[in-house]
């Protein structure tokens, strides 16, 4: 066993990469030599198992039926399907009257949102009332989240009318436009229920935050530029989505400007951002920006009342019909020349209000030490929209807006919703004919308030300052948003994702790795400025899977490496390595798998068939050059494999261990004995 409680000391120690000296001195206890084991055996059946349930079912959602009786079982399935079974029972009028208060205090914005969202979505305003009311009631039976504040939300409402403008007018055309509407609702709905019930939430990690964050930007943009039609007063407007159109169509419409539009549409333009202000600086006056939207169409449709005869060129949203929702499953769209655009555009806004209603029931369930289920959160929002197609309602989602107002209002549960749903219907019953005097201008304004807190410039100075590439990756979607259309953008987001996720599989970082003296910890010798190189040794860490994708990649880059090092050398070093290398003194401990422990930090998590190449061809190509390549403490999936292969039997006894340090001690015991120089290694 290598080493004694005496001092040992290497002089004049060639560094292989820069040349340079180590001396070192240090004293330190015998090193245990540990085996490497392979991991229990595994049937094929039982390691799929175990795979498909790490992926699939990581939360074990079956582990409360596990010894219960069959009623047990039977109440417990209940309870997963329907969360209100958890909480109804406990719930008592304290909760209540905290549910109260924030049902109506949401539903003060809820209701002008909803008209607002749905002239988004080129959709009739009723709609909006209509999409407000079925679907809140269906989340509070089978939503998890007590936050949550379910309608519709700018950025789904935005991308549907765009998707669906492209291809039909919605004033040429209203009845088919209503009707691709409502289908795209139903195919959201439906993907997002198979996500939930296949439980296949990863899909949505593809979206990266600092590509939502570029893309929610870029999206806010356009929304508050496409309501410079209505604060303007402009009646021939562009139906496009770009930066460019839509200020061209601005400038080119000079004449139609209106006046009296735009100094109403400033006042209450600057009265909403005011209000949203002192929300922002003072969290306990939430309602002053809550009830800013409502109060802001009753005044409007009181001025536009009371001047009607006076105040000319302010279009008002007019007569809108009374009553509850409507049946309209007779006019879901499942054949024709329209069912592809139906369902593209089902899929992206499903995708979109299914990321931001899992996020926002996240942030707010976070806040108050609570767990929401992403799998019962996509099962609930995608019955919604299910259900709310065949009531004349189209996407919805949860709203952060509005459940920032209601969790900052108190509520205790999802009744909340319950009591909103309820004021929509008391609207929807008796107080319709009060809109038909409410400007469009308003509206506008609105929707310019609730998308302006998307614009999260903070977000993206934080990104260029940690990570350049994901500055890079939000300025694509912003920039592909803006320019190009929102379908668009999305896609660019998706596919800037996708590829630093490529990025970093096919050219993982590798790094060589020094020891801190007096320990045995091997660390990254450029980010430890104490880590030095250990003389005829070389370790190096690889900080990816070794795959198909990036085995090439790494064999290149050892060719390079082994290349420049011969270069470097003058024939008087190479004579001298020449010579240990017959004595097998200088080693080359390749480090592809060091697993955690005292040694490194590093880690390789899996490896294939090409992995497993790579190393038969590196190991050959190093024992030409008398050079020994050794495994550190593969992780058990890479361990099996290598034993499977036959691999690992080729190494030997002296080809694999479980710590660095300990490789290095073993290797240099070996060594120690040949005689043919007298430095001696000794290695803290």
């Amino acid at each position: 066993m290598f080493a004694s409680n005496t001092s040992n000391k290497v002089d004049n120690a060639t560094n292989s990469d820069d040349e340079s000296v180590i001396q070192i001195s240090t004293t330190q206890p015998p090193l245990e030599i540990h085996k490497v084991c392979l991991p229990p055996n595994k049937t094929i059946f039982q390691s799929l198992k175990h795979r498909l349930s790490e992926i699939f079912f990581p939360d074990d959602p079956l582990h409360r039926f596990r010894n219960q009786t069959f009623a047990k079982k039977l109440f417990l399935s209940i309870q997963y399907f329907f969360p209100i079974v958890q909480w109804a029972s406990s719930y008592n009028l304290k909760l209540f009257r905290s549910d109260v208060i924030s049902g109506l205090t949401i539903a003060s914005l809820a209701i002008p949102q909803g008209i607002s969202y749905a002239k988004l979505a080129n959709l009739p305003p009723i709609i909006g009332l209509y999409s407000s009311f079925v679907p809140p009631l269906l989340y509070a039976i089978l939503g998890s989240s007590r936050h949550l504040a379910v309608g519709p939300v700018s950025i789904a409402s935005l991308v549907m009318g765009a998707m669906l403008e492209e291809y039909v007018s919605h004033t040429s055309e209203p009845e088919l436009y209503l009707a691709l509407a409502f289908t795209a609702t139903f195919f959201a709905g439906l993907f997002q229920a198979s996500m939930g019930l296949l439980r296949l939430g990863f899909i949505i990690d593809f979206l990266s935050k600092a590509t939502l964050i570029g893309f929610m930007a870029g999206a806010a943009i356009i929304v508050s530029l496409q309501q410079l039609k209505g604060l303007l007063g402009i009646v021939h407007f562009t139906n496009k989505m770009q930066f460019v159109s839509v200020m061209s169509s601005v400038f080119d419409e000079l004449k139609e400007w209106s006046w009296h539009t735009i100094v109403m549409g400033l006042v209450f333009l600057i009265f909403l951002l005011t209000t949203r202000k002192i929300s922002m600086k003072r969290p306990k006056l939430f309602w002053v920006s809550a009830a800013a939207p409502l109060t802001s169409v009753v005044l409007s449709t009181f001025v536009m009342f009371i001047f009607k005869t006076h105040i000319s060129g302010i279009s008002t949203i007019g007569h809108l019909q009374r009553g509850v929702n409507p049946p309209s499953a007779n006019m879901l769209y499942f054949r024709g020349p329209f069912l592809g655009i139906a369902l593209k555009t089902g899929l992206i806004t499903g995708i979109l209000s299914l990321t931001e209603g899992i996020a926002v029931g996240r942030t707010f369930a976070s806040l108050k030490n609570y767990q929401v289920d992403g799998n019962k959160e996509m099962v609930a929002i995608g019955v919604m929209n299910i259900v709310g197609c065949s009531s004349s309602c189209f996407v919805t989602t949860g709203s952060f807006s509005r459940s920032a107002v209601n969790y900052n209002a108190g509520a205790q549960t999802a009744v909340s919703n319950v009591v909103m749903a309820a004021t929509v219907l008391v609207t929807l019953l008796f107080l319709m004919p009060l809109f038909t005097y409410t400007p469009n201008v308003i509206l506008g304004a609105i929707i310019i308030t609730a998308v302006i807190g998307l614009i999260d410039y903070q977000a993206a100075l934080k990104l260029w300052r940690v990570d350049k590439l994901d500055f890079v990756s939000c300025l694509c979607a912003f920039f592909g948003v803006l320019f190009l259309s929102v379908p668009m953008g999305l896609t660019i987001a998706v596919g800037v994702s996708v590829f630093k996720i490529l990025m970093n599989v096919t050219r993982p970082n590798t790094m060589i790795l020094g020891n801190i003296p007096g320990t045995q910890i091997y660390q990254n010798i450029a980010r430890y400025g104490q880590a030095s190189r250990v003389p005829f040794f070389l370790v190096l860490g690889i900080e990816s899977p070794i795959y198909f994708a990036n085995s090439t990649y790494l064999q290149e880059r050892q060719d390079i490496k082994m290349g420049e090092r011969r270069g470097r050398m003058d024939p008087h070093k190479q004579r001298k390595s020449f010579e240990m290398r017959n004595f097998g003194f200088d080693c080359l401990l390749e480090l592809f798998a060091a697993h955690a422990g005292r040694s490194a930090q590093i880690s390789v998590p899996a490896i294939d068939t090409s992995g497993l190449e790579l190393i038969v061809e590196l190991r050959k190509a190093l024992e030409k050059c008398s050079l020994q390549l050794v495994l550190v403490n593969p992780v058990g999936d890479v361990m099996k494999k290598l034993h499977r292969s036959n691999v690992l039997e080729s190494f030997g006894s002296n080809g694999i261990y479980l710590t660095v340090g300990e490789g290095i001690a073993d290797l240099s015991v070996t060594f120690k004995g040949k005689s043919v120089d007298p430095l001696r290694i000794f290695i803290a």
